[in-house]
């Protein structure tokens, strides 16, 4: 009886260890992959807190020139950022060019709300417009992440990010992001993709310009000849 008892406690270690000689539960952390290094010491994986996915999968029919490479289902990669960045841009005020918005109000371009549900967004007129944010001072912008509307699949055009010090935008004013391949828009042609709206948003790299105001231009999308906004937020010290 004995004999029969160590010969199954024998077999349970064996299951439990596997061949390479580690407890199998062991194995499985082994496998996984090591949290990502930040570029330099002092930075720190950017916490953003994401809406949840509206739609799944990858679109096929839209048709547009200047498309980023399919991701193939990837999220995006992790950015760091120094511990200091924060975000700066909650309820901060917003003005626009089209100053009675069809749907919502300018607001809610700064409100908090990312989700993409009816009655979280606002829909500017057709054509060329913008929104702009006033951050109350002049911070060293190093993020910028938009959420244009994530309900449906859908690529906006001409979308432009400028930043400034100057509330006209005439004086001194930076370009940090320009999918306008043909120049419809009239900034230039920009050498930035154009891209699938999901529920991550666009992270715009803004490399710590510094500025207090952040101006951006959309023109119409794939969907149609209206303009659209969930959130802005931009993150900065």
């Amino acid at each position: 009886m004995k004999a029969r008892i160590a010969g199954v406690v024998l077999a349970l270690l064996f299951a439990a260890v596997g061949s390479s000689g580690a407890p199998k539960e062991y194995e499985k952390v082994k496998e996984a992959k090591a949290p990502p290094k930040p570029p330099r010491p002092g930075m720190v994986l950017l916490a953003l807190k994401l809406p949840r996915p509206l739609f799944i999968g990858t679109p096929k029919n839209l048709r547009t020139p200047n498309l980023e490479p399919d991701r193939k289902g990837k999220l995006r990669p992790p950015f760091f950022v120094d511990k200091d960045v924060k975000k700066v841009s909650l309820e901060k005020p917003v003005a626009s060019s089209d100053a009675e918005p069809v749907i919502g109000e300018i607001a809610q371009v700064t409100d908090g709300d990312r989700e993409g549900r009816e009655g979280s967004y606002v829909e500017l007129g057709p054509g060329k417009q913008h929104v702009q944010i006033d951050l109350g001072k002049t911070y060293e912008i190093h993020v910028i992440l938009v959420w244009h509307y994530h309900g449906s699949a859908r690529v906006y055009r001409d979308m432009v990010v400028q930043v400034s010090d100057d509330s006209d935008f005439i004086l001194d004013v930076a370009t940090i992001f320009n999918n306008d391949h043909d120049n419809s828009s009239g900034f230039g042609i920009g050498k930035d993709f154009e891209y699938i709206e999901t529920f991550e948003g666009k992270l715009v790299d803004c490399k710590g310009v510094k500025a207090r105001y952040v101006r951006l231009y959309s023109n119409g999308s794939t969907a149609g000849e209206m303009n659209h906004y969930v959130e802005v937020e931009v993150y900065g010290r």
